[in-house]
């Protein structure tokens, strides 16, 4: 096979090799669910004595829905089609090294993946790399092909992180200080907080598929500013909303969310615990009913925004009986003072309190992570999302939400790559190494080249899970693009760095930044292992049972 220039014709080949891969995830997914079922359903137990196989089928099957989309988006122009045949082959180049030498516990042949295997070795070789490295100056990562409304937020969004987010996240980095109060402002001055928001009540969501692509574009934008004090601001507000939306009483829907569009109204999520992580069903903070109220008693960690936070958006458990797991868990909204700094101590009237330390973290910085201490923090009963039908409805509301920050962690991570790659490229172009520059070398620009069909896949796979959402059709492939794109994020801004050679581990670039802030993708939201063990292959698992 021969890389045709623009490699327009190479797509039909690499929709080929796609379904090869895919029938060998398939496979895979099928032989899994077989070891892994009791009494024809999936038991956890049984899934997780196959840990690793599900960990690798997880991520091999959001390869391929990864790959689905830059199908479709190849079809658009020649360019497009280079980086999708770029993209397809390393995916699957991926996937072979995962099932390498575990072919038995695939369920496959040794050969299953020869038939893709002429495709894989055109569109990896240095030579056809280097064709879209050759590009890159002028075409970068490849247009998005959204419609012109869309591509208006972009702009706006960019030009508000450029001018106000970029010139504050080295400062509040280095120094771990608080987000500047100006960006907070200037982001709800644009109407950031209230892009999920509906529009009865102020924000500019309407129903459609555009609410989900415009907070992405919006995220992605504000995420190239900076992660720490840019992308993840409209994430927590973005969470509560959607469970209030979908569980929230008509009066607590009129009197929180005008108040969050508009940005007076801050928001902090706390779901996490120091012994349980990413084990929800495990929540141990409790609300106990007393007269007009809760009384909450526990600690949570990991709490983002939540000493700057004016309202909390907080898991608890409301049923005593633990047997019960989640369907003991209720959702409430604490009202709060907020609090500048890395610690806060709060005390009611009653003699309640509430104590926060920041956590400190290695990128990250700015919002803020926080562990919570409650003691007899009384919340009002209309405070219970959902009113006392909400009662036990607290897991299922929570991941209303969490589904939603799962798709925007993925904007998040899209965002941050292509603020890497951006410093990479114009680095790589104007620092010279033995006598010519950095991006003249052959290692360059594979790696750039990787970069860009890297960033677009994660970008057209978060746009098609944005649409399928809006269809209610979302839940899985929220955590696919998750899982996928975030572990990208990480090789991207490494490889940034390094073609920054000394000047990368020097704070005074930004790519030393991008780096430590990229870590933090994997972990939060869904830590990486969790989604792939207890949601992904699991549910793959169940739906191949049938």
């Amino acid at each position: 096979m021969t890389a045709r220039s623009g490699a327009a014709g190479g797509l039909e080949a690499a929709r080929h090799a796609v379904n090869v891969g895919r029938d060998l995830v398939t496979g895979a997914v099928a032989r899994l669910a077989e070891g892994a079922s009791v009494d024809g359903r999936i038991s956890v137990d049984a899934l997780d004595r196959h840990q690793v196989l599900a960990y690798d089928i997880a991520h091999a099957a959001s390869a391929i829905e990864a790959c689905s989309a830059m199908l479709q988006y190849g079809e658009h122009g020649e360019y497009e089609a280079m980086l999708a045949c770029g993209f397809v082959a390393d995916a699957l180049a991926e996937i072979a090294t995962r099932s390498f030498g575990r072919e038995e516990l695939w369920g496959s042949a040794p050969d299953a993946l020869a038939p893709a295997r002429p495709f894989i070795e055109t569109y990896r070789a240095p030579d056809y790399l280097e064709q879209i490295a050759q590009r890159l100056g002028h075409e970068g990562t490849g247009p998005d092909h959204l419609s012109e409304e869309l591509e208006l937020a972009r702009e706006t969004f960019r030009r508000f992180a450029g001018d106000r987010i970029r010139p504050a996240a080295e400062r509040v980095h280095r120094e771990n200080l608080d987000v500047p109060e100006d960006v907070i402002s200037g982001l709800a001055a644009l109407g950031g907080f209230g892009l999920s928001v509906p529009a009865e009540y102020g924000g500019s969501a309407t129903g459609s598929e555009g609410d989900y692509l415009a907070m992405l574009v919006a995220t992605e934008e504000l995420s190239w500013g900076s992660l720490g004090i840019g992308g993840s601001l409209i994430t927590r507000p973005e969470i509560l909303t959607r469970a209030l939306v979908r569980g929230g009483t008509d009066e607590q829907r009129h009197r929180w969310l005008p108040r969050i569009a508009s940005g007076e109204l801050m928001v902090g999520v706390m779901v996490t615990e120091p012994d349980y992580g990413s084990d929800v069903a495990s929540v141990n903070v409790s609300a106990t009913a007393v007269d007009d109220g809760f009384l909450i008693n526990g600690v949570k960690t990991w709490a983002t925004f939540a000493g700057r936070a004016d309202l909390l958006m907080l898991l608890t458990r409301t049923d005593p009986d633990r047997t019960r797991g989640h369907r003991g868990l209720s959702l409430f909204v604490v009202e709060k003072e907020p609090v500048p700094g890395h610690a806060f101590s709060l005390r009611q009237p009653g003699g309640g309190t509430m104590e926060g330390r920041a956590i400190d973290t290695l990128g990250y910085r700015g919002m803020h992570s926080y562990e919570v201490a409650f003691d007899d923090w009384r919340v009002p009963a209309e405070h219970l999302v959902g009113g006392e039908g909400g009662r036990g409805q607290g897991f299922y509301l929570q991941m209303e939400g969490f589904e939603n920050g799962r798709l925007q962690t993925a904007a998040r991570a899209v965002g941050l790559m292509q603020a890497a790659f951006e410093a990479a490229l114009e680095y790589a172009r104007e620092r010279r190494v033995f006598g010519q520059p950095v991006f003249d070398y052959q290692l360059s620009q594979a790696k750039l080249a990787r970069m860009a069909c890297l960033i677009q896949a994660g970008r057209q796979f978060s746009y098609d899970v944005a649409r399928r959402t809006a269809r209610g059709e979302g839940a899985l492939a929220a955590s696919m693009v998750k899982a996928y794109v975030c572990r990208a994020a990480e090789w991207v801004t490494r490889e940034a760095m390094q073609l920054h050679g000394g000047m990368g581990y020097a704070e005074e670039f930004a790519a030393s930044r991008y780096f430590v802030d990229a870590r933090v993708l994997s972990i939060f939201e869904g830590a990486d292992e969790t989604l792939c063990l207890r949601v992904i292959t699991r549910r793959l698992a169940e739906d191949a049972l049938g």
